[in-house]
């Protein structure tokens, strides 16, 4: 898997559940790749800070992922 393949499946996990082979192909690349991991975390950022100033939006007890 290629950098471009891995952020478009990171980026595609916020829309809808990646399959058993999304996920362990993602998985190994992110086992060595420093880059999409930081953009991992960027995008878990985002989807964080997102959550937290929607209207009517409770923080679940389970999102504190810090």
């Amino acid at each position: 898997m290629n950098c471009k393949h891995a952020t478009w499946l990171l980026s595609l996990r916020q829309d809808r559940p990646l399959s058993f082979r999304e996920r362990l192909g993602l998985r190994v690349h992110l086992g060595y790749c420093t880059g999409c991991r930081a953009y991992q975390q960027q995008l878990d950022f985002l989807h964080r800070a997102c959550r937290q100033f929607t209207p009517g939006h409770t923080e679940d007890p389970g999102d504190s992922s810090d």
